[in-house]
Formats: structure tokens, C-alpha cells, sequence
């Protein structure tokens, strides 16, 4: 059990976490403005502005960098997962909801109406523009820097 206990204080992994949860909570509230709908799946869907996966590891190596030192092995390692992560979002899952949106125009065009197609939709909203990558980067960081002057100075 005092595992558990020592997850929950782990300061890096909370502020990381915050960082993800408050980009998918922004992703609601924009959707919200724009479609003029409360989306509750926009909590838990993947792509759109602006990018988790960027807030989630832009706290992370922020928040290595402030603990650990900006010259430290850990800082590199959360920076290069960062950059990961983030080349990912932009570029492989970008392009795989693109295929995805192509696939399901195709689908429509050529079983419409007289053949019975019953395969499910391809996600379509997978990665994120680098703007959006960009945005949860910042969102991220800016995560770390506030809360680093109450955590660390609490600790």
C-alpha cells in the first residue's frame, strides 16, 4: 500500500498528469464553442487542439529539468522521449487519420445504398497539426513552471 502512497507523491508524475488531463478538459470546452454541443468524448479522444500527448511530456521533461537539473541524464531522457512523442503526434498519427478519412470516403462511395457494408468507421481524428503540438507543448511547460514554484518550494 505505501507504494501507492509513493505514486501519488510523486510530484513530477502529478503535474505531468494535470498537464494531460487539463489539455483533453480544454479539448472539450473548444469543441464546445465551436459545435455549440457538449462532446463528452472529446475527454478521451485522441487528436485535436490541443495535443495531450504534447502538454503530458512538455510537463514532464519541464519538470525533470527543474528537479533533476537541465543538465542531468534525466532531463535528456524526458527531453528525447518528449521529442518522441511529439514527431509522432504530428507526423505518423497525423497521417494515419488522413488514410483513415480517405478509407471511410471510399467505403461511403462504393457500398452505398446497394450493398451491406457492415465494418466500422476508422477514427479519423488520430494526431494533431504541428500548431496543435505546439499549443500542448506550451500548455505543458507552462503547467510545470506554476506549479514547480508551490511543489518544490513545499517539499
Amino acid at each position: 500500500m505505501q507504494e501507492f502512497a509513493d505514486i501519488l507523491h510523486n510530484q513530477i508524475l502529478m503535474v505531468a498528469l494535470l498537464a494531460c488531463i487539463t489539455a483533453q478538459g480544454l479539448k472539450l470546452v473548444i469543441d464546445l464553442f465551436r459545435s455549440r454541443k457538449l462532446n463528452v468524448t472529446y475527454l478521451m479522444s485522441p487528436g485535436g487542439m490541443p495535443s495531450a500527448h504534447s502538454a503530458l511530456v512538455g510537463a514532464l521533461a519541464t519538470s525533470v529539468g527543474l528537479t533533476k537539473g537541465w543538465s542531468s541524464a534525466e532531463f535528456a531522457i524526458a527531453c528525447l522521449f518528449a521529442i518522441i512523442v511529439m514527431y509522432d503526434a504530428a507526423g505518423v498519427r497525423q497521417a494515419a487519420g488522413k488514410q483513415a478519412k480517405i478509407l471511410n470516403q471510399l467505403i461511403d462511395e462504393l457500398f452505398q445504398e446497394e450493398h451491406n457494408f457492415n465494418e466500422e468507421r476508422l477514427k479519423e481524428l488520430l494526431g494533431h497539426t504541428p500548431f496543435q503540438v505546439l499549443v500542448g507543448l506550451s500548455l505543458g511547460i507552462s503547467i510545470a513552471m506554476v506549479f514547480s514554484k508551490y511543489i518544490w518550494v513545499v517539499s
